[in-house]
């Protein structure tokens, strides 16, 4: 299994940046594709960002040129930076991690980032 923690959530004034970070522990070998969703009140839950095993990204066009997908291999962590915030980027942010070899997503617990007009 895989166990994902985030942390950086928090309110923000519109324009500012935070920075969210997804801990993933247990068989961190199996993952193939880790990344970012979030889910607004009311409203379906969508992806953000994303990075392959590979190295290759993928953005929502909602966050393109804002946000930014990393990862620190060394300590088993996914970044996700956010500049340039707006209040219509208020959600709760969940980190995910695609396993093939469990044949399944691992989700985190979210993380509430509030962006203030």
């Amino acid at each position: 299994q895989v166990q994902l923690v985030e942390s950086g959530g928090g309110l923000v004034q519109a324009g500012g940046s935070l920075r969210l970070s997804c801990a993933a522990s247990g068989s961190t070998f199996s993952v193939n594709g880790i990344g970012w969703y979030r889910q607004a009140p009311g409203k379906q839950r969508e992806l953000v960002a994303r990075l392959s095993s590979g190295g290759s990204t993928n953005y929502a066009d909602s966050v393109k040129g804002r946000f930014t997908i990393s990862r620190d291999n060394a300590k088993n962590t996914v970044y996700l930076q956010m500049n340039s915030l707006k209040p219509e980027d208020t959600a709760v942010y969940y980190c995910y991690a695609r396993s093939s070899y469990f044949t399944r997503d691992f989700w985190g617990q979210g993380t509430q980032v509030t962006v203030s007009s």
